[in-house]
């Protein structure tokens, strides 16, 4: 089934040093921009040097890009400014995206200086839609929805082209199929709509993309870690300066240390006080 787009959409996959999307980097990226006026597909791909951060062996294993792979290829500094151009408008697309790439790739934004927001973009985790239907992995995926084995699993454009097959592939397996769960009956949720696919691929309970802020039944934004887990943000992290600042210094990310300060602030706003 061919995509219905409203506007450009994006599919990506994204290789790393490691796992952790705050201390690991970028090595390789893979980009196939799928244009909404149906004109040709962009296909943008590279090797990333990630500076100071070597590729763990445990990484190395998975992707079999070394070391010296990328010791000449551009930092992400180099070409934060083309993808950034390049991502500009468009909504998104991967597999385990949710997770992975799309934190790590604004943390990436976020070391250059720049705010990759999600506002306004859709986002659609091709993993969560297999999940949610399936349960199964992208080997798997592949095969049931293309009929096909996927031979170069975990090479960046391999697995970006796999994931973009496979959504193609889902929306015409799927067509008309309701869902049905504990709480009732969705009525098919895997429909040829970026923005419809986007509500049934998210999390709407979960603030951040590394997972550690989140809303209550209530709808106030708690911590989903540690000492304070289930208390709320903003009245925490004022009462305690000392946890604030540890947040500030410590290895969490962009955006979760953004959405503190803010909290902080709209917490202090609220008893008409100074934070600082």
């Amino acid at each position: 089934m061919k995509l219905d787009l409203k506007k450009d959409l994006v599919f990506f996959d994204l290789e790393a040093t490691g796992l952790n999307v705050v201390k690991d980097r970028i090595i390789q990226y893979a980009f196939i921009k799928v244009k909404a006026d149906g004109s040709e597909n962009v296909v943008k791909q590279s090797l990333v040097n990630p500076g100071p951060v070597l590729i763990s062996q445990e990484a190395y294993a998975v992707h079999g890009i070394s070391n010296d792979m990328v010791s000449s290829a551009p930092t992400f500094g180099q070409i934060a400014d083309e993808l950034w151009q390049f991502l500009d408008g468009a909504d998104l697309a991967g597999y385990n995206s949710n997770r992975f790439d799309i934190p790590m790739l604004m943390e990436e934004f976020a070391r250059v200086g720049k705010d990759f927001s999600l506002d306004h973009r859709n986002i659609i985790d091709v993993q969560v839609i297999f999940h949610r239907m399936e349960a199964r992995t992208l080997y798997a995926a592949y095969e049931k929805y293309c009929g096909k084995s996927l031979d170069q699993a975990h090479n960046a454009l391999a697995d970006v082209r796999a994931t973009m097959e496979v959504l193609e592939a889902q929306l015409d397996a799927y067509a008309g199929k309701d869902l049905k769960t504990p709480d009732g009956i969705i009525p098919a949720p895997v429909v040829n709509d970026m923005k419809a696919l986007h509500a049934f691929t998210q999390n709407n309970s979960l603030l951040d993309v590394t997972r550690r802020l989140k809303y209550d039944p209530n709808g106030t934004v708690v911590f989903n870690f540690g000492k304070y887990i289930g208390r709320p943000v903003g009245k925490i992290v004022y009462e305690d300066k000392n946890y604030f600042h540890w947040i500030q210094e410590k290895e969490f990310s962009h955006q979760v240390k953004n959405l503190v300060r803010q909290l902080r602030e709209q917490y202090a706003k609220s008893l008409e006080v100074d934070p600082q």
